[in-house]
């Protein structure tokens, strides 16, 4: 059997969008390996969204190619996009497969190992044609609803390497969760680009969920990262379902409206707040987390106080920190005032060190409380390992040593630092 390992970067789309592809090679007889074994076939599904993340995947590039000399390396996602006119900035690679035929991948090794020559660009490509997950690196597991973005944000290129906005029909999505619930996964998380504009045929991102919500099984439903602007008022009632778990990762980026109108985002930072208190009304403990990038262009010392601002006031459970990446192609490349590197650097550590703070006291205030945890490994002292509702890791002593299997846990202690902080249970 010849081997495949997979190495991933960037968000929780790509992260499906491998496991997909685990499935593929699994069901074509290859055999999976870990991505610090050798192997025959290496691919590495790559993120271009700042300059840190292009290093990134091509640092991994770079050193599968000298780990596995005799292995085809195929580099897949949104790097391929974004640099497919200039080959060479992929490195070494036997294969860049772009998005649009990602899921023609296993297609493409078959016909190297049997000496065929395969142009996936010579052939129709399909954002959604991936088979359903049945193998997967992870213990639960992603339902694509949604591609591509309309938004054109003046800091994002991923319009450009994802393409304009589409959306899956409802049928397949619900088919999707059937026959993944079928494969044993108790936890699904809803994903895409702008996943909070789908509309297929009438069907909006609520109509999807409250249909995924009727379906018969014990599971539990996540909405990965979205946009604060794709629900109506009534969004948080469908969090009354208690299959759809208390949590969102709802996109900030700036407390500053000045700051939001130049990103060309579609909010401003009181519509902001009021959705969340929306939720935290009804729901007391929901678990808000965010994104936030600092040194945008114009950026001003006032801007950033009010982005300090807006986090002491709602209390994030985390927050993603991005240093703003100048991309080319994009609006705010070309703006003035472009902030230097070293401020940058200061005020993302300013917002880690809050994150950190709010982290804790979220999670804090959780003590003494129940959370169902969907158990994910079993560590060699015979403790559990998992999230909760909340989206919080919980680590505990199981009633029976078993992955993929819910169970209540009251939670007793904080413990650990940082981001390595679990709840007890």
């Amino acid at each position: 059997m010849k081997r495949v390992s997979f190495k991933t970067l960037g968000c929780r789309l790509n992260q499906y969008e491998t496991d997909a592809l685990v499935t593929n090679f699994d069901r074509a007889g290859y055999r999976i390996v870990d991505f610090s074994e050798p192997a025959d076939v290496v691919v590495i599904n790559t993120c271009t969204v700042t300059r840190q993340s292009d290093q990134k995947s091509r640092n991994l590039i770079n050193h599968s190619v000298s780990k596995n000399k005799d292995a085809v390396i195929v580099v897949t996602g949104c790097m391929v996009d974004n640099y497919k006119k200039k080959p060479g900035a992929l490195g070494p690679a036997t294969y860049a497969v772009d998005n649009q035929h990602k899921n023609l991948i296993v297609s493409l090794i078959d016909s190297h190992f049997k000496g065929e020559i395969m142009d996936p660009d010579t052939v129709p490509g399909d954002v959604f044609g991936f088979e359903t997950v049945d193998r997967s690196l992870h213990t639960r597991t992603s339902i694509k609803i949604q591609d591509g973005c309309d938004n054109f944000c003046t800091y994002c290129i991923i319009p450009s390497v994802r393409g304009r906005a589409v959306s899956r029909p409802a049928r397949e999505i619900l088919d999707n969760v059937r026959s993944v619930l079928d494969n044993g996964f108790r936890e699904l998380v809803l994903t895409g680009v702008n996943i909070g504009r789908y509309n297929h045929e009438g069907i909006d991102f609520e109509g999807i969920i409250e249909q995924i919500l009727k379906i018969p099984g014990e599971f539990r439903l996540r909405i990965s990262s979205m946009e604060p602007d794709g629900f109506g008022p009534g969004f948080h009632n469908l969090f009354l379902n208690p299959k759809l778990t208390p949590h969102l990762h709802l996109c900030l980026q700036s407390g500053s409206d000045r700051i939001l109108t130049k990103m060309r985002r579609m909010y401003t930072v009181g519509s902001f707040t009021r959705i969340v208190e929306r939720f935290r009304k009804q729901m007391p403990h929901f678990n808000f987390t965010t994104d936030i990038i600092v040194g945008f262009p114009g950026e001003t010392d006032a801007d950033f106080m009010a982005t300090r601002k807006i986090i002491d006031e709602l209390k994030f459970g985390h927050i993603h920190t991005f240093r703003y990446s100048r991309r080319a192609g994009t609006r705010a490349d070309r703006f003035p005032d472009q902030i230097p590197e070293d401020i940058k650097v200061s005020r993302s550590e300013i917002i880690r060190t809050l994150s950190e703070k709010y982290r804790k006291a979220y999670m804090q205030s959780l003590v003494g409380k129940q959370q169902t945890v969907l158990v994910e490994k079993i560590d060699p002292a015979g403790f559990a390992h998992g999230y909760g509702e909340h989206y919080v890791p919980v680590m505990f002593r199981p009633e029976a040593p078993e992955k993929n299997r819910f169970e209540t846990v009251t939670l007793t202690r904080l413990t650990g630092e940082k981001d390595k902080a679990v709840l007890m249970g």
